[in-house]
């Protein structure tokens, strides 16, 4: 049935379905795993680095997760080569705001803004949707930490806690049972950890395979950083000697 009605992005099926939107979407539920955290004194970034060649050269800090302006980044899940093009748009659009206006643009505006270009591509005849969607975490004066998601039909929304990518939908239910109100940074990091070894299709996970970015305020200033290769393997080790002191417990519990 859909052969008929795929062909431009701009073809409604008889069911009111845009195919090429939702084939992106098919697209996104194939890639890297990226979930985020809003805490009470930050927010969290993780994501899963699929190439872990040895031969490629690590002059860039991240594969994955991307600077925006001073309070905003973003992680992105789907065609990279979109993603790039997509980002340095973010990018534009903040720096264009800065100047007209000296200060930082307030993060759903620039959400909002990159959402009109993804939306108009699903619209023309000619063009394919954005094969990505994004994660943004930032800090305004207005709302304070915020976490949102874009998809590739220009939709976005705000959240706690979400995930996009491979097993998004596994990732999102562990979310819902554990994520609580007033999660601070380091419960978040652990958090993290936890649902992505419960739902990567990896025997083990290690530093190299993730990426975690976090965004915190000192004083008048946003900090981001990108945790480094031991900052992970420490969170690792210390949720798997957790489980392992648990399943103890367990079976001390099952022999009385």
């Amino acid at each position: 049935m859909a052969r008929r009605y795929d062909t431009r992005t701009t073809i409604f099926s008889p069911e009111g379905r845009l195919y090429q939107v939702e084939y992106a979407m098919e697209a996104i539920s194939h890639a890297g795993t990226c979930l985020g955290i809003l805490a009470s004194d930050g927010i969290l970034l993780a994501a899963e680095r699929r190439n872990t060649n040895k031969l490629l050269d690590e002059v860039f800090s991240s594969e994955k997760i991307y600077k925006l302006n001073k309070d905003m980044m973003c992680s992105v899940a789907g065609i990279t080569s979109d993603a790039n093009v997509l980002t340095n748009e973010l990018r534009s659009i903040a720096q264009r705001y800065e100047i007209q206006y000296k200060e930082s643009i307030p993060c759903e505006q620039l959400v909002s803004m990159l959402c009109d270009l993804k939306q108009a591509y699903t619209q023309y005849g000619g063009k394919r949707p954005f094969g990505v969607s994004i994660l943004y975490m930032g800090w305004d004066k207005h709302y304070g930490f915020q976490l949102y998601q874009s998809d590739p039909s220009g939709n976005y929304g705000g959240w706690k806690a979400t995930c996009i990518g491979n097993n998004s939908a596994a990732a999102v239910s562990i979310l819902k049972q554990e994520y609580k109100e007033n999660i601070d940074l380091s419960q978040a990091k652990a958090l993290a950890i936890k649902v992505l070894i419960k739902t990567l299709d990896m025997t083990k996970l290690t530093s190299e395979k993730v990426e975690m970015a976090t965004l915190t305020r000192s004083g008048n200033f946003t900090r981001t950083n990108i945790l480094l290769n031991t900052e992970v393997t420490s969170l690792i080790e210390a949720f798997e000697k957790s489980e392992a002191e648990a399943e103890a417990e367990k079976k001390q519990q099952q022999k009385h």
